[in-house]
């Protein structure tokens, strides 16, 4: 038989894509691949879950939690006296601690909204990490790892469990930092899991003063209209199928073939998510939408709430410049100003919609900073330092681990990274010895071989 003769019906339906039939057939064949083993489709947990989904506000530069979270009336005692550490002279913290809330959880007055929140979180006083230095720790605080290339906290979750919105992503980054496509991508998990990254590059601290959302990421073509975008990609994923079918193996295909699709789907329903506009004035006025100061971070949790409300599985938010050697006294409670009411108004905003209870919201820096001084900042501690977390099945208006009566150094339920991540997959309902993927011949996990779960926190 001539070659130039052999045409399968599919490729005959694909010569009449200017006609209706093809129209039809290109609907009937999308519906059935979404059909067929969607690998993001949701997953019931192994283990009962106390969180379905994750906010994770990241504190980029390392803030100071003998300033915050961590009170040390032993270092405001001992303030300008030689440090058993070395570096300079100890310094106190020139802030304020007072007892909050039911449960009398000792907070600096840097954070009088938050404060008001405190019988909703659980601070976590005993943190440590094997790397000082803000690359490493960072890689490490997201992917377990800073030696190799791992996938991220939220492509693991995502990879776990699942998402309950096809059409949005189930990984969502807002204000990305640039250069940190590590912190939030998918190493060899197929690329499907990264993370949809969102504004960046004061994106959102311009818009901040601005009605208008974001402009969203999509494959939109305006000459087209929504029939015929779908033939249009329903032709450019043939052909991507043909070539991962011949390659067998491809995940940068897969991946491609997967942005795609979402891409089309989320083009009509991402940019109605993320336009704040249709907040009430109280919802906007709780976060701080219009402030000067908050109006930035305002606005990423807001649309953070916006995101999990729509089924979105883990929303990344970044705060950046909390890497205080020098300016404490000034930067410090600028930093403070800018998350205090945003933070304050996710987390009530979050309960009143019977939210928190199962969204873990979750708070930390990379590393702390020394008692010592350095001028008139404070370097870096990765030895002990503060994170915290909210709802999501943890203990409300409690304390778990210490660092020395310094801060020096985590001594009480000392909890690494891995243990950290550990108990945040418990959370989830997943087991982070077994939620593994293989890869060279190996199982890989975000954990590596270590990790233990915090059960005390566990509500």
């Amino acid at each position: 038989m001539n070659r130039a003769d052999f045409t399968s019906r599919r490729l005959a339906l694909k010569g009449l894509s200017s006609g209706f039939g093809y129209l039809a057939f290109a609907a009937l064949a999308h519906e059935r691949a979404l059909a067929e083993g969607n690998p993001l489709a949701p997953k019931t947990p192994p283990l009962p879950a106390r969180a379905k989904r994750v906010i994770f506000l990241s504190m980029q530069g390392a803030p100071s939690h003998v300033d915050t979270f961590d009170h040390k009336p032993k270092l405001s005692a001992d303030d300008g006296k030689a440090g058993k550490y070395g570096g300079g002279k100890l310094m106190g913290s020139p802030w304020k601690f007072a007892a909050h809330g039911r449960s009398g959880l000792w907070i600096s007055e840097l954070f009088p909204r938050l404060a008001g929140q405190a019988d909703h979180l659980c601070l976590l006083r005993g943190m440590h990490t094997d790397f000082p230095n803000h690359p490493q720790a960072q890689v490490a605080m997201h992917t377990g790892n800073s030696q190799f290339v791992r996938p991220s906290l939220g492509a693991w979750t995502l990879y776990g469990l699942g998402t309950e919105n096809a059409d949005l992503p189930g990984f969502v980054a807002l204000n990305a930092p640039t250069g940190a496509a590590q912190n939030f991508g998918s190493a060899f998990l197929p690329a499907m899991y990264q993370a949809t990254r969102i504004g960046g590059d004061n994106r959102f601290r311009r818009m901040a003063r601005e009605d208008n959302a974001p402009k969203i990421p999509n494959i939109e073509n305006p000459r087209l209209d929504r029939d015929l975008q779908r033939i249009q990609l329903d032709l450019v994923q043939s052909l991507n199928r043909d070539k991962l079918q011949r390659d067998v193996h491809h995940p940068e295909v897969e991946g491609v073939i997967e942005s795609f699709e979402l891409a089309f789907r989320m083009q009509d329903k991402l940019p109605q998510v993320m336009d704040i506009s249709t907040e009430s004035a109280a919802t906007r006025a709780l976060y701080g939408v219009e402030g000067n100061e908050t109006g930035s971070f305002g606005r990423q949790c807001l649309v953070a709430r916006r995101l999990v409300e729509s089924g979105v599985r883990f929303v990344e938010l970044t705060h950046g410049n909390w890497d205080h050697h020098r300016n404490i006294d000034e930067d410090l409670p600028a930093r403070c100003r800018e998350i205090d009411q945003p933070i304050a108004g996710l987390l009530t905003d979050l309960q009143e919609r019977g939210l928190l209870q199962d969204t873990l919201v979750i708070w930390a820096g990379e590393f702390g900073r020394t008692p010592h001084s350095q001028g008139n900042g404070r370097d870096h501690n990765n030895k002990g330092y503060t994170t915290w977390m909210a709802g999501g099945g943890v203990k409300g208006g409690f304390s778990h681990g210490a660092t020395d009566d310094h801060g020096y150094e985590a001594v009480e339920d000392r909890m690494h990274t891995h243990d950290w991540h550990a108990t945040i997959l418990h959370l989830l309902g997943l087991d982070h010895e077994k939620l593994t993927f293989r890869y060279a011949g190996r199982d890989f996990r975000l954990t590596d071989v270590s990790g233990t779960v915090a059960t005390a926190i566990v509500s």
